[in-house]
């Protein structure tokens, strides 16, 4: 793993993937037992050098979805940083 996975993006970048991620869990799940409390505090949380593991907490499905919803440099971001820990490219939404 290179060093650019543990590298955080600029606040620009962080912030808006953080936005999203608390609007995609927020807009699409059931809080009945605390569900999107637990993951929007994780989120919230997240220190940005542990940037990527924002994206880990969704599965594919919601990473498309969740990609959709990004700019394309924060999309590029996350591909750098997936590419520079071992991803495979072919199969990651970003």
């Amino acid at each position: 793993m290179g060093e650019l996975y543990y590298t955080p993006p600029i606040d620009k970048v962080l912030n808006e993937v953080m936005e999203k991620s608390v609007e995609l869990w927020v807009n699409n799940y059931d809080d009945t037992y605390g569900y999107v409390t637990e993951k929007v505090g994780r989120i919230s949380n997240t220190p940005p050098e542990h940037f990527m593991s924002i994206i880990a907490m969704f599965d594919y499905q919601n990473q498309v979805k969740l990609s959709g919803m990004l700019s394309e440099e924060a999309k590029k971001e996350i591909r750098d940083r997936y590419i520079d820990g071992g991803g495979d490219p072919q199969h990651f939404p970003f």
